[in-house]
């Protein structure tokens, strides 16, 4: 493991930038970019497109390690070139981010309120690519519907799991079981995912080393007993589905996270924009992330 990228993963101020959409997830991102399905007929075109989107954004200027901690990678992305580098090392020695990598592989149908990942039948190979590439740590996405005790069980022990043999491979996961904002019952279910992480957390050696990522909870501060245990290196906010404006506003007041943000990263992003225009409003993106991330109320 790399000490340097552990220093600044455990004690730099900023947020994640997670720029790992997969192929599921990158038509709608393309689109919000302004580069509709009329532009390309393959896969293999519209993976072409969203790493010139994904280039654009970590050659920009306002893309550096000075607000940005570390960001989360598709493996297509890892396995190509930023700038004459391999994306992982791109970022790490050209902008002094720490690089990690989304190792899952989507989402299994809803069973108990929950959606479990598809088992991650690549896992060990990913893992090492990743460390061939100079990763620090994965990613890994299960979604949770409804405050259904069983399926929140079920859901975390997954991801702890799977979680266990990246640690054994010498990377720390980041664990993603994401409380659907449209939950019916969001702060009960949350409630009950805290206990269940913190329930595994204790379990943990204490040399082990995780992240967790999560939903902005409707209780301020629900997880802060578990950002305050030595063993959890980060508990990080996704954006849900909230607008950047939106997660911003609930963030600010949660002293236990710090931002992961995604689709509320690219927000406002698009093909046609100037170069100038585009820095601009990247630059502008990542100012509102990181005070939000960093100075709370």
């Amino acid at each position: 493991m790399n000490t340097d990228q552990l220093e600044k993963v455990k004690t730099a101020t900023g947020f994640f930038a997670a720029l790992d959409q997969s192929g599921g997830s990158t038509p709608g991102a393309l689109a919000e970019y302004g580069i509709g399905r009329d532009r390309y007929s393959t896969d293999a075109e519209m993976f072409d497109f969203v790493h010139a989107m994904r280039t654009r954004v970590y050659t920009s200027p306002a893309f550096d390690g000075t607000r940005v901690i570390a960001s989360i990678l598709f493996q297509q992305t890892m396995q190509r070139e930023v700038d004459g580098l391999p994306t992982a090392r791109y970022l790490w020695e050209r902008k002094n981010v720490v690089p990690i990598l989304k190792v899952d592989l989507g989402l299994a149908d809803e069973t108990d309120g929950v959606q479990l990942m598809k088992p991650i039948g690549n896992l060990d190979d990913s893992l090492e690519q990743a460390i061939k590439h100079g990763v620090f740590g994965t990613k890994m996405r299960s979604v949770i519907k409804d405050a259904n005790e069983a399926g929140i069980g079920a859901i975390v022990e997954q991801q702890f799991r799977y979680g266990d043999r990246i640690r054994a491979a010498g990377l720390v996961p980041i664990l993603e079981p994401e409380v659907s904002i449209a939950s019916p019952h969001k702060e009960q279910a949350e409630t009950l995912l805290r206990d269940a992480i913190s329930k595994h957390v204790e379990a943990l050696p204490a040399e082990a080393m995780i992240m967790v990522k999560l939903t902005i909870p409707t209780q301020r501060d629900l997880y802060a007993d578990l950002a305050a245990d030595p063993r959890v290196l980060r508990v990080l906010a996704l954006s849900g589905g909230y607008s950047r404006d939106e997660a911003c506003a609930l963030l600010v007041h949660d002293h236990a996270m710090i931002a992961s943000f995604s689709r509320a990263l690219l927000e406002g992003l698009t093909d046609g924009q100037t170069d100038d225009q585009f820095n601009a409003r990247l630059n502008a993106s990542i100012a509102q992330i990181y005070e939000a991330s960093v100075h709370k109320d």
